[in-house]
């Protein structure tokens, strides 16, 4: 997968969006960086990205687990998750898929993913 056209910066706001709209209260690191490769998968960049939210109260680790700090910012799949047709590949899984799903963040727009990764990278599966 290649990177995103968003610049560091962006990427980086976009990564703490994502995370600061999870559904689940704790999760492994592997998932918490499953969901961040969504964005980069440039590993000092996903470094930042952990360090970062950390900093500013998204999350707490705790060894190997992280918890949201953050409640009631969940996504509204009914208006900031839109659908759009065409040729598409899942940023999270890589699938080709015709009807691609796309969360609206106040930082940008992230996808396309397919209608069950779009459930697991927001925590909902």
């Amino acid at each position: 997968m290649t990177e995103p056209e968003h610049s560091r910066e962006e990427r980086v706001e976009l990564a703490l969006d994502l995370l600061a709209h999870l559904e689940a209260d704790e999760l492994s690191l592997s998932e918490v960086v499953d969901r961040i490769e969504t964005v980069t998968t440039d590993p000092t960049l996903t470094r930042d990205i952990l360090d970062t939210a950390e900093l500013r109260g998204i999350i707490e680790r705790d060894g190997g687990r992280i918890r949201h700090q953050r409640g009631g910012t969940f996504v509204r799949f009914e208006s900031q998750v839109v659908q759009r047709e065409g040729d598409f590949d899942c940023r999270r899984c890589g699938a080709s898929i015709s009807t691609g799903h796309f969360v609206r963040f106040e930082s940008g727009e992230l996808g396309p993913f397919g209608s069950s990764c779009i459930r697991k990278v927001l925590g909902r599966e």
